[in-house]
This record gives C-alpha cells, sequence and structure tokens, in this order.
C-alpha cells in the first residue's frame, strides 16, 4: 500500500512539474483532482499502454524507437480525456509533457528506491 501511495505522488509531481513546464498542458488547483489524473495516468499507463506497445511494435522498431514517445504523449492525452482536472492543447503539447513527466518520474523514483 505504502509503495502504491508513493507511486500516486510521483505521479502527481511528475504531472505538477509538466503543467508547470509547458503552457499547452493545464492541470487542476485542486488536490484530490491532481491525485484522481495521477491514478488514471498510472491506469492508463498500467493497462493500455502495453497492449498499444505490443501492437505497434513493428512501427516502434522502424523508427528506432521514437514512436514510444508519441505513444507515451498519446496516453497522456487519454488520460487527460478521461478527467476532467487535466488539459492538454495539442499532440505536441503531450508528447512534449510525455517526455517531461518520464525524466521527472524516474528521477524521483531513483531518489526514493529503497
Amino acid at each position: 500500500m505504502r509503495k502504491l501511495a508513493l507511486r500516486l505522488l510521483i505521479n502527481a509531481a511528475a504531472l505538477w512539474a509538466a503543467a508547470a513546464m509547458l503552457d499547452g498542458i493545464h492541470l487542476s488547483s485542486s488536490a484530490i483532482e491532481v491525485a484522481v489524473v495521477a491514478l488514471v495516468f498510472g491506469l492508463v499507463n498500467a493497462v493500455i499502454k502495453p497492449v498499444v506497445i505490443v501492437l505497434s511494435l513493428p512501427f516502434i522498431v522502424l523508427s528506432l524507437g521514437l514512436a514510444t514517445l508519441v505513444i507515451n504523449g498519446l496516453m497522456l492525452w487519454l488520460a487527460a480525456g478521461l478527467t476532467d482536472g487535466l488539459a492538454i492543447d495539442g499532440l505536441g503539447s503531450a508528447v512534449a509533457g510525455g517526455i517531461i513527466i518520464s525524466v521527472v518520474s524516474f528521477t524521483l523514483s531513483m531518489i526514493t528506491r529503497d
């Protein structure tokens, strides 16, 4: 349970960082809505993203992995579509936000690792 709560906090911090750095990503100021967005984003990444990765594997190989950046952006865009606490202006903002979220999330995960 502790790891799940920590993962939720890391996702929320990464989403906040992306919203602070990019003008095209708008995150709610309500802590509860941010937690809901972080939870939905985590579920989208855990359930839908693996299926999309497998289905688009030939394209990922042909693009030397760059297609995963677009997939990350699409997962962020999907999470924004499923929640009211996150709005994204376009695919470019979603891809850039996905990159920022990945870097921040990876960094915080390494810092908080047991």
